[in-house]
């Protein structure tokens, strides 16, 4: 069972705002949460399962494509046969 000072830590953990009034709700919710977890382990699993598993991916296949020019031809900005893009930080 969680307490409403673990669903108050779990909540500063995520760097979320929970309001004082709030806090019993969630505290409930958070429980009746694991309450259903708790209802799914106790369920057997009688069979294996999917085991008759295959492969569904394709072959790969050589097309035709774009040359470096033309893929090229819309970009702002190339330098060295690449497309520049704004720097990022």
């Amino acid at each position: 069972m969680v307490s409403e000072k673990d669903v108050q830590g779990i909540a500063n953990l995520a760097d979320i705002s929970l309001p004082a009034g709030e806090l019993g709700a969630f505290t409930a919710q958070f429980n009746d949460i694991l309450e259903y977890f708790d209802i799914l382990d106790s369920v057997e699993q009688t069979s294996a399962g999917g085991t008759d598993l295959y492969n569904i991916f394709r072959e790969d296949e050589v097309t035709p494509s774009l040359s470096q020019a033309d893929a090229l031809a819309n970009a702002g900005e190339s330098e060295d046969g690449y497309i520049k893009a704004p720097r990022v930080v």
